[in-house]
């Protein structure tokens, strides 16, 4: 890479920031080379809420990795979780997002993870060495992240020296540690996305407390 290349991708990485909106248009930011998180702030329906404790409590809900298409995804969430009522109203919603993801990156599949956790995931802070994720919380809490310009990408991985993320220097302030919430639908922009080497959003996932659950819904490129 030459120098003015270089200067590029550094005033670029310097740049990146979040685009947020209550419209699931904001979406389309996801293009725009200075953005490495898209949120969709959305509250959810409160029918949506009750059919998801209540699969939770007759635990009908269960961690699913598949490979959906936008025209199969409802059939194939009853098929896998039954006939339900409350199914019904969950696999809508999947859908819904199966749908926008696709036609956002011009798919024609992506790969649907449900998880259900009652501890953190990925409790480190990473970035994603993929082009782009969706991630959305439906119970519980929700995925924590970090603003490009607050991070020390050098304590990342083995450069924390064996010290929490608290500790090792990646960031400054406790404050710093940015959260989404339960119903936000967000795209995270990863290390392999064209031209985002260095700038991939970093993120973790929080701790769940005791005797509480996460479920969290993923779609990521096939």
């Amino acid at each position: 890479m030459n120098s003015l290349a270089a200067v590029k991708v550094a005033e670029k990485q310097l740049a990146s920031r979040a685009a947020v909106g209550t419209e699931p248009s904001i979406f389309a930011a996801i293009y725009q080379p200075e953005v490495n998180i898209v949120i969709w702030q959305r509250q959810l329906a409160k029918t949506l809420c009750a059919a998801v404790d209540e699969l939770i409590n007759s635990k009908q809900l269960k961690p699913l990795e598949i490979a959906v298409a936008p025209e199969n995804t409802y059939d194939e969430l009853t098929r896998i979780l039954g006939n339900s009522e409350a199914v019904s109203i969950l696999s809508k919603d999947i859908a819904l997002q199966v749908d926008m993801f696709c036609c956002l990156f011009d798919l024609k599949r992506a790969g649907l993870r449900l998880t259900m956790l009652d501890k953190a995931m990925c409790p480190r802070f990473h970035v994603d060495k993929i082009p782009c994720r969706l991630v959305s919380t439906y119970q519980g809490v929700a995925t924590e992240w970090l603003a490009h310009e607050h991070v020390d990408r050098a304590k990342l991985g083995a450069g924390n020296n064996g010290l929490t993320d608290e500790e090792s220097g990646l960031f400054n302030k406790p404050e710093q540690v940015q959260k989404l919430t339960k119903g936000d639908v967000a795209l995270l922009k990863g290390e392999n996305w064209q031209d985002t080497e260095g700038a991939g959003l970093v993120h973790r996932s929080p701790a769940v407390t005791r005797n509480s659950q996460r479920v969290l819904l993923t779609l990521d490129f096939m």
